[in-house]
């Protein structure tokens, strides 16, 4: 029972950042989406590199 509260207050979590994403987000203009892809492959990388590091110790 504590594993379908759990999961029924994530999904109500995330339902609500949707909802409050699309009514109050403003679309990235293309300058700003291509800085943030180049940025998030490095830290992607990086946070792969960490999670193997982690795991091996």
């Amino acid at each position: 029972m504590t594993l379908l509260i759990i999961l029924f207050c994530v999904f109500a979590a995330v339902a609500l950042m949707v909802i409050i994403g699309e009514r109050y987000g403003k679309p990235m203009e293309a300058e700003q989406q291509q800085k943030y892809s180049k940025i998030l492959w490095v830290v992607v990388f990086i946070a792969i590199i960490a999670a193997i590091i982690r795991q091996m110790l």
